[in-house]
């Protein structure tokens, strides 16, 4: 799971006045501010389309059962693979999100967003593998409705939810911590974990979502779609897990 900080607002500087070209979200005017609002959510789903396309080619390509066999022999070796997957998987989001918020070249931003779709398909491709259609349609249908709630709720109450973020950095420390005891120890942390987990989404998305009224730049758009994929992505991996584990 990424280990995500709060967004880190860029700053575009006037060569004259020294100081930021652009605005808050909040402080912004409205055109302004539902542009960048648009664009996020259309960066959004772009990404999750490109992330459904990538999964649908690598499976098209080698099969499920082809699939199951090779993610056995890489992981199943040892108790440790799943540990060194874990960190790439963090030391490469770091690199990703810092990309995306960079203030400077739009390139790069969309270099980090990219970065982090590549990390997040492979990531998955274990959990997929596991998981016939009818169960991934599941998943994917239920985190769509949770998440459209969710971004409901915070736009029609317009909340700042900023003040999760202690709870969401040591939340994140925690869960990372009994991820990978579990992994060194060979043992299951079983489904209240997992509703532990998908509740812990929940409330990034939450977080998430506010920061892109209140606490983004509206030239952020990128950094803003990249946070909102993050925890769009990982809140549809513990459902999955849960679907999975009640079969």
């Amino acid at each position: 799971m990424q280990n995500r900080q709060p967004p880190t607002p860029s700053h575009a500087y006037d060569t004259d006045f020294n100081a930021p070209t652009d605005l808050f979200a909040a402080a912004a005017e409205a055109d302004a501010r539902a542009g960048f609002i648009m664009k996020t959510y259309l960066y959004l789903f772009c990404s999750i389309a490109l992330l459904v396309a990538i999964e649908t080619a690598i499976f098209a390509a080698v099969g499920a059962e082809n699939m199951v066999r090779m993610v056995s022999g890489v992981l199943g070796t040892s108790q440790f693979s799943w540990l060194v997957v874990l960190g790439l998987f963090m030391v490469v989001s770091w690199v990703a999100n810092m990309w995306a918020q960079n203030s400077t070249s739009s390139a790069i931003q969309h270099a980090g967003l990219g970065l982090y779709i590549a990390a997040m398909s492979i990531i998955l491709i274990p959990l997929l593998s596991l998981a016939g259609t009818a169960v991934i349609m599941s998943a994917a249908t239920t985190t769509a409705g949770l998440f459209a709630m969710l971004t409901l709720a915070v736009f029609i109450t317009r909340k700042d939810f900023s003040f999760m973020r202690t709870f969401l950095i040591f939340g994140g420390l925690a869960a990372l911590g009994l991820i990978g005891t579990s992994i060194v120890f060979q043992f299951s942390l079983g489904p209240i974990f997992t509703y532990a987990m998908i509740a812990f989404m929940c409330c990034y998305i939450l977080y998430d979502t506010s920061n892109v009224m209140h606490h983004y730049r509206t030239s952020q758009h990128v950094a803003a779609a990249l946070a909102l994929f993050a925890s769009v992505v990982m809140l549809f991996w513990y459902i999955l897990q849960l679907f999975l584990n009640r079969e």
